[in-house]
């Protein structure tokens, strides 16, 4: 699972794990560059417009190398970067002028927790939104929650990077995952 803001600073991560995974997850804010690569209305959500090619890279290479690349379907919309915004939800690719994405929506939720609770080994590095903000930690407590069950059902759950030990942390779900690395 990986999240966060820019797919810059994980590209390099990305490219290594698309010859090792089954299956990745991208979210946070990563998802509205894949979503307008993809030609999404994404409102004034976060996005990397130099990376839109390589986020289309990427999904072609997901796909030559058989790894079913996961993608946010709804979103958590808000109109100001605030936890009192005004919020709905929406599908990730229709997001209106003015509002930006926040964090994933109940559908994708339960998307992405459906992938995590089959795998035997889950990698997560970076938070589905901005969990800082109380009103957009849902994304990020559905994906430790998912994480958990899985680990208590005997897969090995790695919970890497300051953002997602702080989700983890916050959730107060440590010392339900495998092992919590911050680097």
């Amino acid at each position: 699972i990986m999240g966060g803001s820019k797919v810059s600073s994980k590209i390099e991560i990305i490219e290594n794990l698309l010859s090792k995974v089954d299956n990745l997850i991208i979210a946070g804010g990563m998802t509205y560059t894949f979503t307008k690569a993809m030609g999404g209305k994404i409102g004034i959500s976060i996005c990397e417009d130099d990376k839109l090619d390589l986020a289309l890279d990427l999904m072609k290479k997901a796909k030559e190398k058989g790894v079913n690349l996961i993608l946010a379907v709804d979103a958590k919309i808000a109109d100001a970067f605030s936890n009192d915004a005004n919020t709905k939800f929406c599908p990730v690719d229709e997001i209106p002028d003015g509002w930006e994405g926040l964090d994933i929506g109940p559908k994708t939720e339960e998307i992405f927790a459906n992938v995590i609770k089959e795998s035997k080994t889950i990698l997560w590095n970076g938070p589905t939104g901005v969990f800082e903000f109380d009103n957009f930690t849902a994304g990020s407590r559905a994906i430790a929650e998912a994480i958990a069950k899985a680990t208590k059902n005997g897969a090995f759950s790695l919970i890497g990077g300051g953002d997602s030990v702080a989700c983890i942390n916050k959730f107060g779900m440590a010392d339900q995952v495998s092992y919590c690395l911050l680097y």
